[in-house]
C-alpha cells in the first residue's frame, strides 16, 4: 500500500486563514478519500524538525490561551495598522510636508512596537519552547511513501527534513498553484519573487512528481523546467494537473449575512459581483474604469467588490472610498463571511472576473456552480475553466466590459454560447479523489515494468 503523506503546514498553524490557496488546502484536506487497498492518505504537517500526523486542522477547543492564534492575529493587525498609516500619509498635511510625515512615521513605528511588534516577538520566544499541539501526532515514515506538498511551502523552513526524508526513500510530490511570480514579476512583492524563485530551484531540484490545478499551468511548469534543468532532467519526472472544487465550506446555516449586503440586494437594478483578493494582478482599476464608462452613458448597474485588502492597491482603495458612487453604485466588503458570500452569489447579476493572469479562478466555479453568469477577461486558464459557458472581455478595452453590462442590463440575456442550465463543476470531495487518482496513476506508470526489474536484479 501507498502511503501519501499530504502536507498542510500553513493552514494547520493558521486555521483562520481563507484566501485561495488555504481554502483549496483545507477542502483537499477535509475530504481526502478514505484508505483502500492500494493507498492511504495522510494529513501531516513539518514543525521544529518532525513530521506529524494531523488530527484536526481546526484548533480544539480549549480553556488555554489559544498562543498561535492570538500571534496570527497580532500579525493581521499590523498589516491593517500600516495599510492606514499609508493611507493617512496622503491627506493634508502630511502629503505636503516631508516634517509632518516624518513624525507621523516615528509616531506610529513607535506605537506598532510597542503594542505589535513586542508582544509578537515575545509570542515567538514562547511558542519556540511550547509542545507540539495535541492536534498533531508524531508519525514515523516509511520507505515507499510519498510527500504531497499541498500547501504553500514557499515560506517554509522545513526543507532540510523534506530532503532528509527523499534520502531515506520518500517521494516528494509538489502541488503547484500558479507561476505569477515567476512570470508576472510586476505583480508582486519583490521579496516575494525572490523567495518563490529560490523555492521553484529547490522543488525543480527535488521533487519526483508536480501536480497543477489546470492544464495551463501543468504546461507552464514542464516549459520552466525544460528551462532550469533540461530535457533529460525533465524526462526523468512526471507531471499532471487536477481542477479545484466549487463548495463553500465555511458557509455556516445559522450564521447572519451581512446586514449591508442584505440592504444593497433589496433594490431591483443589476449587481455585478467581483470576488478575490484586492490587488494589481485581479485588475480592479480596469474593472472600476469599465463601471465609470457604463455610468456615464445612464446604467444603473451596480458594482460590488469582496476581498480583502491586499498589496500594491493604496491608490485603488483610496480611490474607491472617496468615489462618489461609493454605498450607491458601488460598494465595497473586506471581510464578508462565507454565508455572506453565498448569498452575494445566490443573488447577483453575475461575476466578473478581470485578472491579469491566474492558475485557476476559483470564484469562477463557486459562481457558475449556483448557476451565478460568470464574464472574464480572454485568457486561456478562463477559457479552459469556463469554456462556452462564460462570456468573455478584452484587456486591453475597458469599453469592451462595460458593453457586456450594458448589453445585459438592457437586455436581461446573459451574452454566453451556452446557458448554465446543463452546468456541473466538480465537488470538493471529487477534486480530492481526483488529486489522488492522478497521483496513484502517474506512480504506477513511473514503477518500472518486472521485466526491467528483473534484469536490473540479475
Amino acid at each position: 500500500m501507498t502511503r501519501l503523506l499530504v502536507e498542510c503546514t500553513y493552514v494547520f498553524e493558521h486555521p483562520s486563514a481563507n484566501s485561495g490557496i488555504q481554502r483549496v488546502v483545507r477542502n483537499v484536506i477535509q475530504q481526502l478519500p478514505a484508505a483502500d487497498e492500494t493507498v492511504e492518505c495522510i494529513p501531516v504537517v513539518m514543525i521544529n524538525g518532525g513530521l506529524y500526523e494531523v488530527k484536526s486542522l481546526a484548533p480544539l477547543k480549549s480553556t488555554k490561551l489559544d498562543l498561535m492564534g492570538l500571534r496570527v492575529k497580532l500579525e493581521q493587525w499590523a498589516n491593517a495598522f500600516w495599510l492606514r498609516h499609508r493611507a493617512v500619509e496622503r491627506r493634508w498635511p502630511f502629503n505636503r510636508s516631508h516634517f509632518t510625515r516624518r513624525v507621523l512615521y516615528v509616531g506610529c513605528r513607535l506605537t506598532a512596537f510597542a503594542c505589535l511588534s513586542l508582544p509578537m516577538r515575545l509570542l515567538e520566544r514562547v511558542l519556540k519552547g511550547q509542545h507540539i499541539p495535541e492536534r498533531c501526532v508524531p508519525l514515523a515514515h516509511r520507505a515507499g511513501d510519498q510527500l504531497v506538498l499541498l500547501d504553500s511551502s514557499w515560506h517554509a523552513n522545513f526543507f532540510p527534513l523534506a530532503e532528509q526524508l527523499k534520502r531515506e526513500g520518500v517521494g516528494i510530490i509538489s502541488v503547484i498553484y500558479d507561476l505569477i511570480p515567476l512570470t508576472h514579476p510586476q505583480f508582486c512583492d519583490a521579496g516575494l519573487v525572490k523567495v518563490f524563485n529560490d523555492w521553484f530551484d529547490w522543488i525543480a531540484r527535488t521533487a519526483d512528481g508536480y501536480v497543477a490545478i489546470s492544464t495551463t499551468i501543468r504546461d507552464q511548469v514542464r516549459e520552466e523546467m525544460l528551462r532550469r534543468i533540461g530535457a533529460q532532467q525533465v524526462g526523468q519526472r512526471w507531471f499532471d494537473y487536477f481542477h479545484l472544487g466549487s463548495e463553500l465550506d465555511l458557509s455556516e446555516a445559522d450564521a447572519k449575512v451581512d446586514r449591508g449586503l442584505l440592504d444593497m440586494f433589496q433594490t431591483a437594478d443589476p449587481v455585478f459581483l467581483m470576488v478575490s483578493t484586492i490587488e494589481p494582478r485581479k485588475n480592479h482599476a480596469y474593472l472600476l474604469e469599465a463601471f465609470e464608462l457604463a455610468w456615464a452613458t445612464g446604467s444603473k448597474a451596480r458594482l460590488c467588490i469582496v476581498g480583502k485588502i491586499g498589496w500594491k492597491c493604496d491608490a485603488l482603495i483610496e480611490r474607491i472610498r472617496q468615489h462618489p458612487e461609493l454605498n450607491r453604485r458601488l460598494f465595497m466588503y473586506n471581510s464578508l463571511s462565507d454565508k455572506s458570500l453565498e448569498h452575494a452569489y445566490s443573488h447577483a447579476t453575475a461575476l466578473v472576473f478581470p485578472s491579469h493572469v491566474e492558475g485557476f479562478g476559483l470564484p469562477l466555479v463557486e459562481a457558475m456552480q449556483r448557476k451565478l453568469p460568470a464574464m472574464a477577461s480572454d485568457i486561456p486558464v478562463f477559457r479552459e475553466i469556463g469554456g462556452d459557458y462564460m462570456a468573455y472581455f478584452d484587456l486591453a478595452n475597458p469599453q469592451s466590459l462595460s458593453d457586456l453590462v450594458t448589453g445585459m442590463e438592457r437586455s436581461g440575456e446573459f451574452p454566453a454560447a451556452l446557458g448554465l442550465e446543463q452546468w456541473r463543476w466538480l465537488s470538493w470531495r471529487e477534486a480530492s479523489a481526483q488529486l489522488v487518482e492522478r497521483i496513484e496513476r502517474n506512480l504506477h506508470a513511473s514503477l518500472p515494468a518486472p521485466e526491467s526489474q528483473h534484469a536490473h536484479c540479475s
